[in-house]
């Protein structure tokens, strides 16, 4: 018998047999928890875009932070206080009352049209300004309610103090130090407007600097944004907002209370 070992050649059209011949060198398996992490990080940053998107629509819509960037409502926010603004306080009929103190668009009112800019770095402020991480926009503006539609808003009074309908106001929230107005002004609130002013007056522009301008300086009720009803940052200064009751005994121009 022939014990010769038989050689024989392998047919190149045949397919490669299984095992740990060449043909399976060239398929790689992940090792273990490589696909995991990879899903970990999409999962990640799936999970921080629908949060951000949520933070947004809930900034747009309910309550939006708001940075502080300057002096003029001292001494009840400073600067770099972050607010957060209630949008729902004035969305079901209610109207902004005296003595609130709200966030509101001064386009056409405190400030001319601005200037267009760029559409995306104009995106991007106004996604971090909504998220309370950058000033807000410079047609911004946090004052407080002094006088309503229909208000006759006079300064000043034998003791230098500002008289809303003929009842004077004991504004205990002004700056230490500062007077009620040193612009003298009597101006009679048109409808559906509100007459705004800082609480440290020697260190704020408000509807005092625009009375000669288009709007007398008054800002119209859908230029209002919400109001301010907490302060959330720095955690020093946390604390909700109360009214306050100098305007307790303000009737309205028909000699209504309120």
């Amino acid at each position: 018998m022939d014990t010769e070992p038989q050689h024989s050649e392998r047919d190149p059209s045949s397919p490669p047999a299984t095992g740990t011949d060449e043909g399976s060198r060239s398929v790689r398996v992940p090792g273990p928890g490589v696909l995991p992490r990879a899903l970990s990080w999409r999962g990640a940053l799936m999970l921080g875009v629908l949060g951000t998107a949520a933070l947004l629509l809930f900034s747009a819509f309910v309550v939006q932070p708001f940075l502080i960037p300057s002096g003029s409502m001292k001494p009840g926010l400073q600067v770099g206080d972050r607010v957060l603004v209630n949008k729902l306080a004035y969305r079901f009929g209610t109207e902004p009352q005296r003595g609130d103190v709200v966030v509101f668009d001064g386009t056409g009112s405190f400030v001319q049209e601005p200037a267009p800019e760029n559409p995306l770095a104009a995106a991007a402020h106004g996604a971090a300004a909504a998220l309370g991480l950058a000033e807000p926009a410079e047609t911004d503006f946090v004052k407080r309610v002094i006088g309503v539609g229909g208000d006759r808003v006079v300064c000043c009074d034998e003791e230098g103090r500002v008289e809303v309908n003929g009842r004077a106001i004991d504004e205990r929230y002004l700056y230490v130090g500062d007077s009620p107005s040193r612009v003298p002004f009597d101006i009679v609130v048109p409808s559906g407007t509100l007459w705004m002013m800082g609480d440290h007056r020697s260190n704020s522009r408000d509807s005092r600097d625009h009375l000669g301008e288009p709007g007398g300086g008054t800002v119209p009720l859908d230029k209002v944004v919400g109001r301010v009803d907490w302060i959330g940052w720095p955690p020093a200064h946390w604390t909700s907002r109360e009214p306050t009751d100098a305007f307790r005994d303000v009737r309205g121009p028909d000699g209504a209370h309120g």
